[in-house]
């Protein structure tokens, strides 16, 4: 299958320049491993508005109820500045498809980042967004967003990844804007986003038919509302095997008993932990290619993004994280 490369907005200081406030980069395995496969813009929020490097690190806390951007060691405030860059960037952009932020900085975090109570008797803390990572929704609540914290965990990288390959491959037809490639990218999604949201996948269905007759313009701009609700969430392991039962049913006739009785006992290993996904997958996938069915073999759920991108690290977390 052949995979679009997506556009993707990355820290700088995530492996490409030393350029933190410290004058370190922390080097990240998944931004290394995606690099072959993704076109990346990097940005360093901090570096670009003036700041050298190394710098005394940046706060973020409130002064008269609103929220200010300083750098204690120096008296400088940095909140206009900031902004500004934050807007600029963010408005200059051309259909990116996802981030991948530095986690916990106070211009690139996009959750967790240490907000002060108050700038001027920094007593107490709450954690919120980050000046530049906290609007990336803002302005791209479609793109796939993730810090390279929360991506070490195996479920959020495959949520991550999944919905930045489908953001690519919907770009790409969203630029002719011709119904039959939207309906062969609904048809060939089916079992995915089946998993994802079966509301919303069956409701992007009718937009698809558009019954009322729309322009190519209006369904897109709807189909494109709907995707963003499809992929909002990582599917629930009751949803994937869900979705499992469904693409079976349309090859278990081709299989033996004893296959069929092995395929519905892996369900049920994958329902109590004791298999990954990827395993039942692989037998559907193998199923399809033995089989020659080419609506099956053509489902993007068999191969969702490059499998050299799979990789089954994990945090620890847990499949609920």
């Amino acid at each position: 299958m052949k995979h679009p490369k997506p556009k993707v907005v990355v820290s700088k200081c995530l492996g490409f320049k030393k350029c933190r406030y410290n004058g370190q980069t922390i080097p990240s395995h998944f931004v290394e491993l995606l690099q072959d496969y993704v076109d990346y813009i990097t940005v360093c929020p901090e570096e670009d508005i003036g700041l050298g490097t190394p710098r005394d690190p940046l706060r973020i806390g409130k002064r008269n109820e609103k929220l200010h951007m300083v750098q204690p060691a120096t008296g400088d405030e940095v909140t206009e500045k900031m902004q500004k860059f934050t807007d600029d960037f963010l408005k200059k952009l051309d259909d990116v498809d996802g981030f991948i932020m530095k986690n916990r900085s106070p211009s690139c975090g996009i959750n967790d980042v240490k907000i002060y109570h108050h700038l001027d008797e920094p007593t107490g803390s709450y954690r919120g967004k980050g000046f530049f990572g906290g609007q990336l929704k803002d302005y791209y609540p479609e793109a796939a967003i993730e810090d390279e914290g929360r991506l070490n965990n195996f479920k959020i990288r495959e949520h991550f990844l999944t919905k930045l390959y489908s953001n690519a491959r919907f770009r790409k037809i969203n630029k002719k804007q011709q119904m039959k490639d939207l309906v062969k990218f609904h048809s060939q999604h089916k079992y995915l986003f089946l998993a994802y949201n079966e509301v919303a996948m069956r409701e992007a269905g009718k937009i698809v038919a558009n019954h009322e007759h729309k322009s190519e313009e209006e369904v897109f701009r709807s189909y494109k509302e709907k995707l963003q609700e499809i992929l909002h969430k990582p599917p629930i392991y009751t949803a994937n095997i869900n979705m499992i039962q469904h693409a079976y049913g349309g090859i278990s006739d081709k299989l033996s008993s004893r296959e069929k009785k092995f395929f519905l006992r892996s369900i049920e290993e994958y329902r109590d932990e004791r298999i990954p996904l990827s395993v039942l997958i692989q037998l559907l996938k193998s199923y399809a290619i033995r089989f020659d069915n080419e609506y099956l073999k053509n489902q993007i759920f068999l191969e969702p993004y490059p499998p050299d991108l799979m990789e089954i690290t994990d945090s620890g977390k847990g499949r609920n994280y």
